[in-house]
């Protein structure tokens, strides 16, 4: 799958009114979100700033202009011991899917995060039935890492949850560059 084209780069401001109408359509028509209601654009503005703030990637997926998709990364958890392991989000424009824009953002997600310094990546799928974006990450290389049954209700059905995984860098054959400092860390 190609995406002839197409330009994956850091989000800008400017680009807050495509994520936020792509994001949308996703949490109105689609089992990826378990948000039942869409937020606005500054909700959005606020989401990306903590993602950046944190020193993270949000990437865009343009063509010709057009932001066709977008993917992030955030803190998988809270706590400390956490610190080394993300979460990410992808999202496509609906007239966009199925074009490998979903394959392309993954993967420089995951260069981005390596970078950072992450060492494992979750992917947290809405829907047990999101066939596409199970296969895009086992494709991407995550394994499945488990699976929560009937935890959302959305549509008028239960949905599952589908954990995957995959190790950035080094993974968890070596300690992280920052290992000595959970002594005297305060537990938040």
């Amino acid at each position: 799958m190609t995406a002839p084209n197409l330009l994956i780069r850091s989000s800008r401001d400017d680009d807050l009114g495509a994520i936020t109408a792509i994001y949308a359509e996703a949490v109105r028509n689609g089992s990826a979100s378990f948000e039942l209601a869409a937020p606005d654009a500054d909700e959005m503005a606020l989401r990306r700033r903590a993602v950046l703030q944190a020193g993270l990637p949000w990437l865009c997926a343009e063509r010709a202009g057009t932001v066709l998709g977008y993917a992030y990364a955030g803190p998988f958890r809270p706590r400390p011991a956490y610190r080394f392991c993300v979460e990410h989000s992808i999202y496509i424009d609906a007239a966009a899917r199925r074009q490998g824009i979903g394959v392309l953002l993954l993967a420089e997600l995951v260069a981005r995060c390596e970078a950072w310094g992450a060492r494992q990546m979750v992917a947290v799928i809405g829907d047990s039935a999101n066939a596409g974006s199970i296969a895009v990450h086992a494709a991407a290389g995550f394994r499945a890492a488990g699976r929560i049954d009937q935890v959302g209700w959305k549509f008028g059905r239960w949905l599952d949850v589908v954990f995957m995984q995959r190790a950035l860098g080094p993974g968890a054959t070596t300690a992280p560059r920052d290992a000595g400092m959970e002594a005297g860390q305060a537990n938040p």
